[in-house]
């Protein structure tokens, strides 16, 4: 019975039915889409646009590493703030560079470098007052956010690729 006012979009009629609604009881040969991402369209402009932010995200927080290893420049810190911003803000830059460099050469972000670089960032949350920083204590902190965010989105954003990039087809059996 085929009723006018049904909520079902389809249709009873052959001609409304896709490939990949078909099923032959195989598992073979069902899906027309083979390599596509199986989310919706829209899920993919969204994640696509993410993606194309990423390399600059990296590129900032290189920059900000940078920053935070030459600011012992500027304040007058001790000897334990010294080395704790020139390494963990050299590290940071290094990494953050590492990530930029592979994304600008069409290679994926490495979750492992992005989740060092966000721990990182929260080790300099702290360690400011850890170390007894006076000088430089809010340089260090808001740098330590900023990198721990920015980093944390980029080590999620790698996730995300590697398992959209692994996932087994839907189709397959």
């Amino acid at each position: 019975m085929n009723d006018a006012n049904s909520d079902d979009p389809r249709g009873d009629a052959p001609e409304n039915h896709t490939p990949t609604e078909t099923d032959s009881g195989t598992g073979a040969g069902d899906r027309d889409d083979r390599g596509r991402d199986p989310r919706d369209d829209s899920t993919q402009i969204a994640n696509e646009e993410r993606r194309r932010h990423t390399p600059f995200i990296s590129a900032i927080v290189a920059a900000i590493g940078a920053w935070v290893a030459l600011s012992v420049l500027i304040y007058d810190v001790g000897a334990a703030g010294l080395w704790n911003n020139v390494l963990v803000g050299g590290a940071v830059f290094v990494a953050g560079a590492y990530n930029y460099y592979r994304l600008v050469n069409d290679l994926p972000l490495s979750v492992g470098v992005g989740s060092l670089v966000a721990i990182l960032g929260v080790w300099l949350i702290v360690a400011p007052a850890l170390l007894g920083m006076t000088s430089g204590f809010w340089s260090t902190l808001a740098s330590g956010l900023l990198i721990a965010g920015l980093a944390g989105y980029n080590a999620y954003e790698a996730r995300e690729a590697r398992t959209v990039a692994t996932e087994p087809d839907a189709g397959a059996p």
